[in-house]
Order: structure tokens, then C-alpha cells, then sequence
């Protein structure tokens, strides 16, 4: 019966107990697809990886959701990359291969940082509904828009809705009976990011990531490594002054506080980070 080590961790935590939880295997050879698909939904976390080898990058790596594989995460990644450290002892420098393509990952100390795959040209189109509806989806008023929302992917394609306040983003209550009205993504799940600029804090954001869950309702995200680089390519669409740099809350409404570090360099590179703590270990047998 073959058993496999995995990794609990909390990644952009401030805390022991703050941050995204993320599980990783550290070697998931002789998993095929559909073990690692029930794994993630035996976790039910909002992602799970699982480190392959890799001959293009330090190590491949593969996120499944409990529903679904996704081609690049955030969290995943910079939680991937502390393991790969450590297993291969692969200094503070490495490329982790993801279905998006290979992401370039770096540290100081347990604090990493990811380069969006798709950063320099980030694809960005319009939402096929109107600004009032998506409004209403999120329980606010089209007043409480900063810009019409968008479809932003810099590696993972989600919807991205900018408010004018803080308060609005705190105020938002998707409407779960309306699913089917929301617009969903090339994957076929249906997102939104919403975030502002806090008028009090220079170069702070608040933010909020919702996601449709696959058996009904609505989940709320404590940390979004892949849509806050999404911030990124909206700033960059919006031709934002470069470089720019922000520290983006998240996670505060689900008592699992975030810090994410976005950085958008002057050559148009996106950049996000956090601190990654390793909170246990363990094995299963399969």
C-alpha cells in the first residue's frame, strides 16, 4: 500500500494561524489523475499540489481545487516553492512548471515571490452583462463601481470588479440564489475579485475574492495569490504609472487575515508575495 508525505501550510500569513491553508504532496509520482482529484476533495481545501518532476523548471507542479484541476494558482505556488526548497535543497531561487508555464519563484527568508506567467501582456475583455447587474449579483448598488468590471488573466482568468470604497468591499453579499446569472470563466467557473483603494493608507488595497462552489452556494477566499496578480494586469491595462506597489489585504471577513505583496515593475512584470508557515505534517495511504 503506497504512502504519500504531505505538507500543511498557511501561505500569506502574518500569523501561525492567519494566511490561506494549502496542502502539499511532496511527491506525487504513482497519483494519477483521478487520486489527485479525490485527495483535493479529501482535503477540501480551496487548492491542493502536488510535486512532480519537472525537465524544464526545479519541479512541475499540479493544483486541483476540490472540483477541478486549475492551470496556475497563487498560493499553491509560493507554498510549493517553500517545500521544493527544502526537499531539494534548491536555495532561495527556482522555477516551479505549472500547465500556465514555468513561473519563476524566489525568497527572503519564508517570505516568497511569484512572477505572474502571463504578466507582461495581460489578456483583459469586457464582462458580457451589464455594470448594474453584476452590481446586484454582489449586493451592491452600480454606484458602488470604480469602472466597468473586467475579465483580467495573467495566468488564471477571473473576473475583477474595482469599487470606489473600502466600505463597499466589506458591504458586498453575493447572491447565491442567482448563480446561473453569473458570468463564469474559460473554466467554467464563475469569480469575482473585488477590491479598493484605501484613501487612508497609501498604497494599501482591500480585497475580497467569492467563488461559486461547485454543489451550490458561495465561498469566500482568504487569500488569491493568481487575482491579486489579475491587480496587477488591471493596472497595467489601465495604464497605471510603473512602477507601482501594494500591499493588498484579504481574508479579514473570514477571520483568516492576508497580507499580499503586488509589485508591477517599470518592464511590466508582475510580482506577488507572502509569508509561507509550515504548519504540520503527515501521510496518507493509498
Amino acid at each position: 500500500m503506497p504512502s504519500y508525505a504531505f505538507r500543511l501550510l498557511n501561505v500569506f500569513a502574518e500569523s501561525t494561524f492567519g494566511g490561506n491553508p494549502l496542502c502539499v504532496f511532496e511527491d506525487a509520482r504513482g497519483m494519477d489523475d483521478a487520486t489527485m482529484q479525490a485527495l483535493a476533495l479529501q482535503f477540501n481545501l480551496s487548492e491542493t499540489a502536488f510535486i512532480l518532476p519537472s525537465g524544464k523548471a526545479s519541479a512541475r507542479i499540479r493544483v486541483f481545487t476540490p472540483a477541478s484541476e486549475m492551470r496556475f494558482a497563487g498560493h499553491p505556488a509560493l507554498g510549493s516553492a517553500h517545500v521544493v526548497r527544502d526537499l531539494l535543497d534548491a536555495g532561495d531561487a527556482l522555477s516551479l512548471e505549472f500547465k500556465a508555464g514555468v513561473t519563476p519563484v524566489s525568497a527572503r527568508g519564508d517570505v516568497w515571490t511569484f512572477t505572474a506567467p502571463q504578466a507582461g501582456e495581460p489578456e483583459i475583455a469586457g464582462v458580457d452583462a451589464p455594470d448594474a447587474q453584476i452590481a446586484s449579483l454582489l449586493g451592491l448598488h452600480a454606484q458602488d463601481l470604480l469602472s466597468a468590471p473586467l475579465w483580467v488573466n495573467t495566468g488564471a482568468d477571473q473576473l475583477l470588479v474595482a469599487l470606489r470604497s473600502t466600505d463597499a468591499v466589506r458591504r458586498a453579499r453575493p447572491d447565491g440564489a442567482r448563480l446561473d446569472a453569473w458570468p463564469a470563466n474559460s473554466l467554467g467557473r464563475r469569480t469575482a475579485y473585488l477590491f479598493a483603494f484605501d484613501p487612508d493608507r497609501p498604497q494599501r488595497v482591500l480585497s475580497r475574492y467569492f467563488v461559486a462552489r461547485p454543489g451550490g452556494g458561495i465561498a469566500e477566499d482568504p487569500g488569491t495569490g493568481s487575482a491579486c496578480a489579475n491587480l496587477g494586469g488591471w493596472l497595467l491595462g489601465g495604464g497605471h504609472a510603473l512602477p507601482a506597489a501594494y500591499d493588498v489585504d484579504q481574508g479579514e471577513t473570514v477571520g483568516r487575515p492576508c497580507r499580499l505583496r503586488l509589485a508591477v515593475t517599470a518592464d511590466r512584470g508582475i510580482q506577488v508575495g507572502g509569508r509561507v508557515i509550515e504548519i504540520g505534517r503527515g501521510a496518507v495511504a493509498l
